[in-house]
């Protein structure tokens, strides 16, 4: 589909464009993990029915998310719009960097969003196609940061970053200052060579509740100035222009939709663009008798040594007792629960610690 998305963009092909139009939207809300994986079937490497969505048995081939960023990417070409670039992020973030271990010596083949234990990196697999999927998405990062038109420049990712452009005949350098994901404040400076007119676009994400835009210490309008999901700034940029954009990074309760049979009354955790889930390490075993009250309170914690330097969640949960069971299999009491204190892990850094289990979809006390 990166092949269609380029033919509709050089060509103007709206009929292409209905296409992959219709196709996104079915991946969208009927075939897509919430880390950005797709492919629920290891039989045939892809789809099986609408809403079919299995944690334990997801394929979600890393392979297939790192080319839902370059798919996201090349439907950007016909113009900034955050629908493609939201999931660009998700993506990217989520179900593509899950599959390199952070020291870069494992990968994922299959990235589950739930383990008893068993699911590892590998070092090597007789299909090795996810490292060098990995390594051209990672060395080619900076054309999915930005979008380049002839008197247009959308910013579609954000994060520590110097890039040149030419606009309208003139060079121009942007350079990003963030700690982005982890902190929502983004800092640019625009260095045209000289002064020039040029429209620049602005990603406000999806998952973001509230944010506010300056140029150069001035509040800009952003639900004036919006479109698509992008702030639009059109105006003379000169040497040393500065836009300071401000993300709320809120934390969230995903649900999935109720036909999603595997997540009924179940609930994820979202930090800005970062799925979360919770491991063995943290949390003991037994996930599944897990659960967390609708009413319960998430605070993120910056932890700079934990996992090279992430945000953690932690919520009171309530976790079901085994030991007051006894040795029946069914009962007409409910088991007794225990209150628990849960702490959850960026996604994409899971099992890089001790063996363990791992749950993304928590059961909703």
């Amino acid at each position: 589909y990166s092949g269609m998305a380029d033919i509709a963009t050089e060509y103007g092909d709206d009929t292409l464009r209905v296409a992959l139009d219709r196709l996104w939207d079915d991946l969208m809300t009927k075939s897509l993990y919430v880390t950005g994986g797709l492919g629920p079937s290891a039989h045939n490497e892809g789809f099986t029915s609408d809403y079919d969505l299995p944690n334990e048995t997801a394929y979600a081939e890393t392979c297939a998310s790192v080319g839902l960023v370059f798919w996201a990417s090349r439907m950007l070409g016909m113009g900034p719009n955050a629908r493609y670039a939201d999931m660009m992020e998700r993506a990217l973030y989520n179900g593509s960097i899950s599959g390199l271990s952070l020291d870069g010596s494992l990968f994922f083949y299959e990235n589950p969003l739930e383990s008893r234990g068993g699911h590892h990196r590998w070092k090597w697999h007789r299909c090795p196609c996810c490292p060098p999927n990995i390594g051209r998405m990672v060395a080619s990062i900076g054309s999915y940061f930005y979008g380049l038109a002839d008197d247009a420049l959308a910013v579609h990712l954000y994060g520590d970053s110097s890039a040149r452009f030419e606009i309208a005949g003139r060079q121009v350098t942007l350079v990003q200052t963030s700690n982005y994901p982890w902190d929502g404040a983004v800092a640019i400076e625009v260095g045209p060579e000289a002064p020039v007119a040029f429209t620049l676009h602005l990603r406000v994400p999806v998952w973001c509740r509230k944010a506010a835009l300056r140029v150069n210490g001035k509040l800009v309008d952003l639900e004036a100035a919006t479109v698509d999901g992008y702030a639009a700034i059109r105006r003379e940029w000169r040497q040393g222009d500065k836009v300071e954009l401000d993300l709320e990074m809120s934390m969230a309760r995903l649900f999935a939709n109720p036909q999603v049979r595997q997540d009924i009354g179940r609930v994820a955790l979202a930090r800005g663009p970062l799925i979360y889930c919770v491991e063995e390490t943290d949390d003991g075993g037994g996930l599944h008798r897990i659960a967390l009250p609708r009413e319960a309170r998430l605070e993120a914690h910056k932890e700079p040594n934990l996992l090279g330097g992430v945000v953690t969640l932690s919520a009171i949960g309530s976790r079901a007792e085994t030991e007051s069971w006894g040795a029946d299999l069914y009962r007409r009491e409910p088991p007794a629960t225990e209150a628990t204190k849960l702490k959850a892990v960026p996604y994409f850094a899971w099992d890089n610690r001790e063996p363990g289990e791992m749950l993304v979809w928590l059961r909703e006390g």
